[in-house]
């Protein structure tokens, strides 16, 4: 597939993400850490007109001069901000203008790539459309989280969600360790936070064949794993506490008290061999104490992938089907208990380009492999995803290690 068609694939995706919603579902935010799906839309355009089109373009003109700052999300280097938590404000432009902003720059887009082909202009593009895939799973976290605020809980997707197959038994899995290479090898793309590769040491140990399910995580709840100080790190516990919280985000009880939980499917009956799945960090350490265990450590879960099958969820995580090293990728994001920090010899690009992932290497947690909701082909074992410890709101699960 040529860039060209490539770069018309993923632009068409992300309006096709958007199809089943409402307008009015397109301009909403529920939280600050989400974003409306008019202002994903309108900033993955931003990112190509400010970092291509307007270094590139002959006799370069905006598509509209506000967008500059509307729909810059943190980079600092290109100049104001709209505030991230007021985005749902934005009731201008319409989403109509959006798609008429994302119609016009692709055509601008496909103008350059006729005109003045380079080997700058496919490394920008071809970062800018790894950023705006990024985004389509940010898309479908952010609406579900929208849509499950509402008494009516409306499902994004009129699809059904099949009965998994039983579980299969959680096996231990014992790798040696050693000296192992660690980090993006060169082939094909991979972001800045994954390089450089490097050696590091890892003492033998043993991983989870499969992901924690719901079965295993209610009977942490049913234990009181919620109510037990001694399972929880000092702040998870002031988190816990603070919050109220007895079940992860989308799970709730009917009026019979039996469990459901809210899917991208609508509310479903709680699967209990499924993943368990919008997990904080707080709750999978917690967990993986009350299970005798621990998480791993990034590198540990690297050097294990190497030998992991890639798999594809379906808008929600599925259940593992036979036993060796299962769901390493496509179901959940994996916490780590390694810290998001760069790795011997990281440096910056220079420019506001510098500003995608280093900024953010502080107060921060590794996540690894990748979810239901990433698109195809970023699935890699040295991807390295981090949010803080209390985030939920992605398909993040857990896998024990020892």
């Amino acid at each position: 597939m040529t860039l060209a068609h490539r770069y018309q694939a993923v632009r068409r995706h992300s309006l096709a993400l958007a199809e089943p919603l409402s307008d009015e579902d397109c301009g909403a935010q529920s939280m600050p850490d989400a974003s409306p799906i008019k202002w994903h839309l309108a900033h993955t355009t931003w990112f190509f007109e400010t970092f291509i089109l307007e270094r590139m373009e002959r006799g370069f003109a905006p598509f509209h001069p506000a967008f500059r700052i509307l729909f810059n999300s943190y980079y600092n280097g290109i100049g104001e901000k709209h505030p991230r938590p007021q985005r749902g404000l934005l009731t201008r432009p319409a989403m109509a203008q959006v798609r008429a902003y994302r119609a016009n720059v692709d055509t601008r887009i496909a103008r350059l790539l006729e005109t003045a082909p380079s080997d700058e202009l496919e490394t920008l593009l071809t970062l800018g459309l790894q950023h705006e895939q990024q985004h389509q799973e940010l898309m479908l976290t952010d609406v579900k989280h929208l849509l499950a605020q509402s008494l009516l809980r409306p499902a994004y997707m009129e699809l059904p969600l099949l009965v998994a197959g039983a579980a299969p038994p959680l096996e231990w899995l014992v790798f040696d360790g050693g000296l192992t290479e660690i980090g993006h090898d060169g082939q094909g793309f991979g972001f800045d936070n994954e390089v450089p590769r490097h050696k590091q040491y890892i003492a033998p140990f043993a991983l989870a064949s499969r992901l924690v399910t719901n079965g295993e995580y209610l009977n942490f709840i049913n234990a009181g794993g919620y109510a037990n100080a001694a399972l929880w790190l000092a702040e998870g516990w002031d988190w816990v506490r603070t919050q109220n919280l007895r079940a992860p985000i989308y799970w709730f009880q009917d009026e019979k008290g039996a469990w459901q939980e809210f899917t991208l499917h609508g509310p479903q009956p709680l699967d209990l061999n499924r993943p368990a799945t919008h997990i904080s960090l707080f709750e999978a350490d917690a967990y993986a104490h009350w299970a005798g265990a621990r998480l791993p450590t990034e590198f540990e879960w690297e050097h294990a992938a190497a030998q992991a099958p890639l798999e594809t969820g379906a808008l929600h995580p599925a259940g593992a089907s036979k036993g060796g090293l299962q769901q390493m990728y496509g179901h959940c994001w994996q916490w780590t208990s390694s810290s998001y920090a760069p790795y011997p010899g990281f440096a910056a690009a220079e420019g506001a380009l510098g500003e995608y992932n280093g900024k953010f290497m502080l107060n921060q947690y590794v996540l690894r492999g990748a979810s239901c909701a990433t698109p195809e082909g970023h699935a890699r074992a040295s991807y390295r995803n981090f949010f803080p410890a209390g985030a939920r709101w992605q398909f993040t699960g857990i896998r024990l290690a020892k």
